[in-house]
């Protein structure tokens, strides 16, 4: 890509992706010329997390894949701040999705610090009403308790989900 590349960047934990993470990913792909979606961990905590850092980075390439969104690239990043990873991919941007006003004073937050320390703004997209509901976090809770879900997920995650809970 040349310089004048407008690139941001997707973060999050991914644990696992959802439609929602999706809908976010493809309109940012929308408005930026890459999308540079980074899978976060912390590398001190072992076993972290339904699905290893490289199970997730797989997923997210195979959903990406199948939705045909393009000009994205999925990196992971641990140990470090999120503006370290941004100058060290030449982001001009962090884009995060908000679901309600909680996201948002979540957010708001490290929106200021991140650019408090480099200068990378943050842009939040609001999400879409039909997965404002949707977290990885309770994707996870509710399968494994044996409930559905997986209409809320990527095909290729609904078969991981699935996989986990048959073995």
């Amino acid at each position: 890509m040349s310089e004048t590349t407008r690139r941001c960047v997707c973060p999050g934990s991914f644990d696992p992706i959802t439609l929602g993470h999706l809908d976010i990913i493809r309109r940012a792909s929308a408005l930026y010329d890459e999308v540079v979606v980074a899978v976060l961990f912390n590398p001190a905590k072992s076993g972290q997390g339904m699905f290893s850092v490289d199970e997730r980075v797989a997923l997210i390439e195979g959903a990406v894949a199948a939705e045909e969104i393009p000009r994205v690239r999925v990196v992971s990043s641990g140990g470090e701040l999120l503006v370290d990873l941004c100058t060290r991919e030449d982001v001009c941007a962090i884009v995060k999705g908000l679901r309600s006003g909680t996201d948002f004073a979540y957010e708001l937050p490290m929106a200021l610090m991140n650019r408090h320390l480099t200068g990378v703004e943050t842009v939040f997209l609001p999400g879409a009403p039909a997965f404002e509901h949707v977290s990885s976090s309770l994707i996870k809770e509710v399968h494994a308790l044996g409930g559905y879900g997986l209409d809320l997920v990527p095909p290729n995650v609904a078969e991981a989900l699935q996989a986990r809970r048959d073995a």
